[in-house]
């Protein structure tokens, strides 16, 4: 019987709870996890006294010789059933703070890799990106390095062409020279 009464009383407190917060999560952010959690096992361990009390006060005659339940101790009973209610109540409140905050969390792991694998591949494409200018830089260089190499070649053609000039235009300066110098002299 109390196993019945226990689980009618859960599904009940399972239907306030969804009507009250009409499954909108609570704020996560002001109560940590841990702490939520000690506050989840608080209310059952109080819960749980409570239930003691309650099936003390069943047992509990205070009628004429200890026969017969007075409608005090059937009162106390009740008292003590709503006082468990009351604490049922708040633990599946408490619940829901706690698994709100386990969503929370995960969906902001979840949103934290999805930014961390974001944040990868841009640098990845950007590594990528620095590579192939790289590469293109190298090749632009190879290009002026043979490009360089090819104008080198041409000034220093240019200087033996015009070093082979001023030789022959000496040679021609000298051989007037004497040729004159040798008509002159009769």
């Amino acid at each position: 019987m109390n196993k019945i009464a226990l689980l009618l009383i859960f599904v009940l407190n399972a239907a306030f709870i969804t009507a009250l917060y009409g499954g909108q999560p609570m704020d996560p952010d002001t109560v940590s996890f841990e702490q939520q959690r000690q506050r989840v096992n608080t209310l059952l361990e109080e819960r749980s006294k409570r239930f003691g009390d309650y099936n003390s006060s069943l047992q509990k005659k205070t009628g004429i010789f200890g026969i017969f339940k007075t409608k005090a101790d059937m009162q106390r009973s009740i008292d003590i059933l709503q006082q468990i209610v009351l604490t049922d109540n708040n633990i599946f409140v408490e619940t829901k703070k706690l698994l709100d905050i386990k969503d929370f969390e995960s969906s902001r792991n979840k949103a934290l890799a999805a930014e961390y694998d974001q944040q990868v591949s841009a640098y990845m494409k950007t590594i990528t990106k620095l590579q192939l200018e790289n590469e293109r830089l190298r090749a632009q260089i190879a290009g002026m390095d043979e490009e360089d190499h090819a104008n080198h070649l041409w000034t220093y053609l240019l200087l033996a062409i015009v070093f082979v000039l001023l030789i022959v235009v000496y040679t021609l300066y000298t051989n007037h020279r004497k040729l004159r110098h040798n008509l002159q002299k009769p």
